[in-house]
């Protein structure tokens, strides 16, 4: 290991819309059980349940890989392969449950007529396809549930909907359970499957189940029946036996980890093109691990098409999958900056990224974390990480310049937090959160995080004859200057151009009018246009900002807002402080106001009547002989006295009858390296070490 003491500057010295969630800690804790490889691997939870902490849940996970991949189950003893994906092959992963069997039928146009039928109620459908003498046959199922009496429900239920009767004719939907018979245990799955023909073709329902044997090999046994019950399992026996000469039948033996193969139609019950599905029966220790590699990639279906690098573990948590990607340190920080920030950045900026986000995970493998098990997660509440389709030649090159590189202080990694960009200043801890970090951050200046806004349009804020504000973009504007009235105006150079309620185009959101050539309106100031550096927000009603506040702070909330008021600033002028009305509001940590206020881009922000500016109606002007415009509830004259678009440190109530815009710079907590500020530092020619410097204190550059 060598040590590097970072020199150059003092020591206080996006995608851009990614950032580093605020942590509580900065230095590491005890090492997890799960870390064997501390600082060598990342593992991060893709599908994850861990309730308020963080949910991201899903009923299946399908895989596929780009090479042959080996799947089985992963104990403290080893690993024990059960079957392998083809290249390009497709298996799907699910829990298995009790069910209930509404039909069977080789008419596969019947089929898929039910599985509608079905999919338009609570009990929904699965289709499986096995084969009966040679042909064809395709089976119905709805679940799973959470018991065999919820099964035994749902199946009386589904045989009492006439249109499912309609469909099934004779047949009648029973509950599948948990209870089978065993036609006999084999070493290969082929074996199994040949043993499990016979089984189908003497009209028994039965399936291939996998799992470890005592002695520790793969066990492939044949299940057959599906039964809710130790009496009815019985009876299958006594009537199944007569039918299967040469198998003898005994109880299934119950094992903590299992999984049922079957060849699932439910994606295609046009053609019936059959994709593997793995039904598992898991314990919340058990783990299913499959078996990549870090150079090519394992693509998971359900988390946007996305490929990864590295091996794969599928596990239970909270009641649901699990799905964690395992893989090499460097192999992960080459999709985390290329998620974090633009591949076309400076290559300063992207090393820096690099050292950064590697010291935050290396925090992360060497502690117990909130994620239990992963260390990190795929989403801003760690670092965003896209998989594969985020790597590119520059940031790979950017990652492989600084392997092995973090940041350390007295010896140990920090938690190297950073942010899209912290608007001209970056956060003092006291703004984040309560206490802690103060040797490692603090408030810095930031300038070169303009740089975000370097190529933006400008807009003009104007003022409607019929008293609606909203922005219109420059290259829409003739400006036609200050008239006899002593106020400057303007018109459009295109028909039907939309007046936008904020400076930005926002998809999804209408527009407030359209104006058309000669159309004129009063020009209220030019302001930039809403990015990452600086942004207005709203406006926002009494109502929405009660309804946001809701649940998010520990004070009674009033029936409306009236006043706002950002009672105190920190040292970088973020709002650490707010009354309403008068009274403070207490959040748990100063830089909750963001999402307590509707999802705020930053703490650093001021607040604007939405009233602030109101336009004299036709008639009051006809009055006085002139257009007027007013300024503020209270405001005599005719003249603008404030810029919606600058940020100050006053601390003066805000009142208003209509609403709040919020007006500020930044975006997300500010605290360590801004991306943005990075980029710009890199654009001046300022080294990877020195933009380091810049935003950590007290801090060495070690290799690993």
């Amino acid at each position: 290991m060598t040590k590097q003491r970072l020199s150059g500057r003092a020591a206080k010295w996006s995608k851009p819309l990614m950032a580093a969630a605020v942590a509580l800690s900065v230095l590491p804790a005890a090492v997890p059980a799960h870390a064997a490889d501390a600082g060598d691997t990342v593992r991060v939870g893709l599908f994850l349940n861990l309730g308020s902490t963080y949910k991201q849940t899903t009923s299946a996970i399908t895989l596929t890989p780009d090479t042959t991949t080996a799947v089985g189950q992963k104990t403290d003893s080893g690993y024990v392969k059960w079957l392998s994906i083809p290249a390009g092959g497709k298996a799907a992963f699910s829990l298995s449950g009790p069910g209930v069997k509404v039909m069977e039928s080789s008419d596969l146009k019947t089929v898929s007529s039910l599985a509608a039928k079905l999919k338009a109620t609570s009990d929904k459908p699965s289709v499986y396809k096995i084969s009966r003498g040679g042909q064809d046959v395709y089976q119905v199922y709805t679940g799973p549930y959470a018991s065999d009496k919820a099964a035994s429900d749902a199946a009386a239920r589904v045989a009492a909907n006439a249109s499912v009767k309609a469909l099934i004719g004779s047949q009648t939907p029973a509950a599948a359970g948990s209870f089978h018979l065993s036609a006999g245990s084999y070493g290969t799955q082929s074996a199994a499957s040949a043993a499990l023909q016979k089984v189908l073709d003497a009209g028994l329902n039965g399936v291939v189940a996998m799992s470890n044997s005592a002695s520790g090999k793969a066990s492939y046994t044949v299940w057959v029946g599906e039964e809710t019950s130790a009496s009815a399992l019985a009876a299958l026996n006594a009537a199944a036996s007569g039918k299967l000469s040469g198998i003898a039948l005994s109880a299934a033996a119950d094992s903590s980890a299992s999984a049922v193969l079957r060849s699932d139609v439910s994606g295609d019950l046009t053609n019936g093109t059959a994709s593997q599905l793995i039904q598992l029966k898991l314990g919340e220790t058990d783990r299913i691990w499959v078996d990549g590699t870090a150079e090519t990639g394992i693509r998971v279906e359900e988390r946007s098409k996305r490929s990864y690098r590295g091996d794969l573990e599928i596990g239970v948590y909270g009641g649901q999958l699990y799905l964690v990607n395992e893989l090499p340190m460097e192999q992960y920080l080459y999709s985390v900056v290329g998620s974090e920030v633009p591949a076309s950045w400076p290559a300063e900026s992207l090393k820096a990224q690099a050292v950064a986000a590697r010291s935050y995970a290396t925090v992360q493998t060497q502690s117990a974390t909130k994620f239990k098990v992963a260390d990190v997660v795929d989403s801003t509440l760690s670092q965003a990480y896209n998989g594969i389709g985020s790597e590119s030649k520059t940031v790979n090159a950017a990652v492989d310049a600084t392997t092995g590189e973090i940041l350390e202080q007295g010896g140990k990694p920090v938690e190297a937090l950073f942010s899209s960009n912290a608007g001209g200043v970056t956060s003092d801890p006291t703004e984040v959160w309560n206490s802690g970090g103060a040797n490692l951050f603090s408030s810095v200046p930031s300038e070169s995080d303009s740089a975000a806004a370097a190529n933006l349009k400008k807009w003009y804020h104007v003022a409607l004859a019929n008293g609606k504000v909203g922005y219109v973009r420059e290259d829409n504007v003739q400006d036609k200057g200050i008239g006899t009235s002593g106020l400057r105006t303007m018109t459009v150079t295109a028909k039907s151009t939309k007046v936008r309620p904020l400076p930005q185009i926002q998809s999804g959101v209408s527009e407030l009018a359209q104006m058309n050539p000669g159309d004129e309106a009063l020009v209220l100031e030019v302001v930039g246009e809403s990015s990452t550096y600086e942004w207005i927000r709203g406006p926002y009603t009494s109502s929405q900002l009660l309804s946001s506040l809701k649940g998010k702070t520990t004070t009674a909330l009033p029936s409306t807002i009236q006043t706002i008021q950002i009672s105190q600033r920190g040292p970088s002028g973020r709002a650490i402080e707010l009354k309403i009305n008068g009274s403070k509001i207490d959040v748990k940590y100063p830089d909750m106001f963001r999402s307590a206020l509707s999802g705020l881009p930053s703490t650093l922000f001021d607040v604007v009547s939405a009233d602030a500016y109101t336009v004299i109606t036709s008639a009051t002007a006809a009055k006085s002989g002139a257009a007027q415009l007013k300024f503020g509830a209270s405001t005599k004259t005719n003249a603008l006295t404030s810029s919606l678009s600058s940020i100050g440190t006053g601390t003066s109530s805000v009142s208003s009858g209509t609403g709040f815009f919020f007006v500020g710079r930044g975006n997300g907590h500010g605290l360590g390296l801004s991306q943005w500020g990075a980029k710009g530092l890199a654009d001046e020619g300022v080294g990877y070490e020195d933009i380091l410097l810049h935003y950590y204190n007290n801090v060495e550059l070690v290799k690993e």
